[in-house]
């Protein structure tokens, strides 16, 4: 499987995509709080951005199982060029809904967008390089907040917003003919093939790592749920993925991770933008900058994360608990450059976790599976998370932003402790100290 060009076009396609939905981003929340003052507007415009992937992340994924994948990810870029474009019209308090209505139809694209392009990351690179690849995700998001969100920052003091609504669209426009350079192995997203041809490819790297009769069975099993797929596009029904994650107390503690983690995760969210514009007065400048910081943390993260390679669950749940502690402690900093270092440390912790955790589903979880998987904690933990910054927004209208800031820290810090219990009480461990798992060890 040496697709590694795939991955790097994959790769730069991110970052272009990303550090124009970050311009538009940080123009959009200065416009809001710039035309309303109010915290709840700025809830209200996180809040739709997500609320989409309810219904289309899932979508997305069935689509990654019956459509080639690189013509979902070119048509959701080229749809949303003249809904980036749309921004321009808001000249007034007036015409904030229209800042809504184009706030959830570029959501409504990546919602599709966003699973597919998960789930092709391990169609283009070796399983063994999974880890380092999601650090390089974690890069990829760093450079996309430093350059993004900073750089955003910048262009709407300096020159407007309407000049990052434009830079957005044009970035979408670049994505895509990016996109039109990447080869996957043939028959992945149109038919059987090339899904039965990766089964078999998979089943050699574990014939090699954990003995034949295992990879036999492993093979065995994933060639009859090829067998069905021959006349018609693999549609894994709900019942298959309950069974996969049923069998697997580590998919377990992924999943209640993805739906715990976001209804905490939306308050800080929206206090960023708070802390920077209301608690300092630092304005556009502010915002871009604590975003900024973000990014220098996912960055680090990237040289660190591939130390876990054995530890990876450790990693993500130790992030966790360390990102609450941080949060607390930015509720109670005073000091604008403090709150600045404080949140490169919490994205370098966070930054660290998250490529454990991706690693570990797509470790955990059969190739013909992860559309249909993504689709669906995307769909679950986005809408829990716009839920969540709604209800910020809603008690942002009488809580002060500090003490909501604290409130969320022990949230982390509360999530991260349960589910270390859970997997303390639930995993099976042999005496080397792997975990066993139904069709391998870790």
């Amino acid at each position: 499987m040496k697709y590694h060009r795939g991955y790097t076009r994959l790769f730069i396609t991110g970052i272009i995509n990303g550090i124009g939905d970050r311009f538009s981003q940080v123009a959009m929340l200065s416009l809001v709080l710039h035309l309303t003052g109010s915290g709840l507007a700025v809830g209200i415009s996180l809040g739709v951005r997500v609320l989409p992937f309810l219904l289309l992340a899932p979508l997305g994924g069935m689509l990654g199982g019956r459509l080639p994948r690189k013509m979902i990810m070119i048509a959701t870029d080229l749809l949303r060029v003249p809904v980036a474009l749309a921004f321009l019209w808001v000249d007034g308090p007036d015409k904030i809904w229209v800042i809504y209505a184009a706030s959830f139809l570029l959501a409504a694209g990546e919602a599709i967008y966003s699973p597919i392009r998960k789930s092709s990351i391990p169609l283009l690179v070796k399983r063994e390089r999974l880890l380092a690849v999601n650090g390089m995700e974690q890069l990829m998001m760093g450079i996309v907040l430093i350059l993004g969100a900073f750089a955003g920052g910048v262009v709407s003091l300096w020159f407007g917003p309407q000049w990052a609504f434009i830079l957005n669209a044009v970035s979408f426009l670049l994505a895509a003919l990016m996109l039109a350079g990447i080869h996957f192995p043939q028959g992945y997203g149109s038919s059987s093939d090339g899904k039965q041809a990766q089964a078999q490819e998979e089943a050699q790297e574990h014939s090699q790592e954990h003995g034949q009769a295992q990879a036999q069975e492993q093979a065995q099993e994933q060639g009859q749920a090829q067998a069905s797929t021959r006349s018609t596009p693999f549609s894994p029904s709900l019942r298959s993925v309950w069974s996969i994650v049923a069998g697997s107390i580590i998919l377990q503690i992924i999943f209640a991770f993805e739906l715990l983690v976001p209804l905490v995760n939306g308050l800080d969210n929206v206090l960023i933008s708070v802390y920077a514009v209301q608690e300092f007065g630092a304005g556009d400048l502010g915002v871009g900058a604590f975003y900024g910081a973000l990014g220098i943390g996912l960055s680090l993260s990237f040289l660190a994360g591939r130390l876990l390679n054995k530890r990876l669950l450790l990693g993500a749940l130790g992030g966790l608990l360390l990102e609450g502690m941080l949060l607390i402690t930015i509720s109670f900093s005073e000091s604008f450059v403090a709150v600045f270092g404080l949140y490169i440390i919490l994205a370098f912790t966070g930054g660290i976790g998250s490529a454990c955790l991706d690693t570990l589903l797509m470790r955990e979880t059969p190739v013909i599976y992860q559309p249909i998987i993504f689709g669906w904690l995307t769909a679950v933990s986005s809408t829990l998370l716009g839920l969540s910054m709604f209800g910020a927004g809603l008690v942002l209208e009488t809580m002060r932003p500090r003490q909501l800031g604290l409130w969320g820290g022990v949230g982390f810090v509360c999530i991260a402790l349960i589910l270390s219990v859970y997997a303390k009480i639930r995993m099976n461990k042999k005496k080397d100290g792997s975990i066993t798992v139904p069709w391998k060890s870790l």
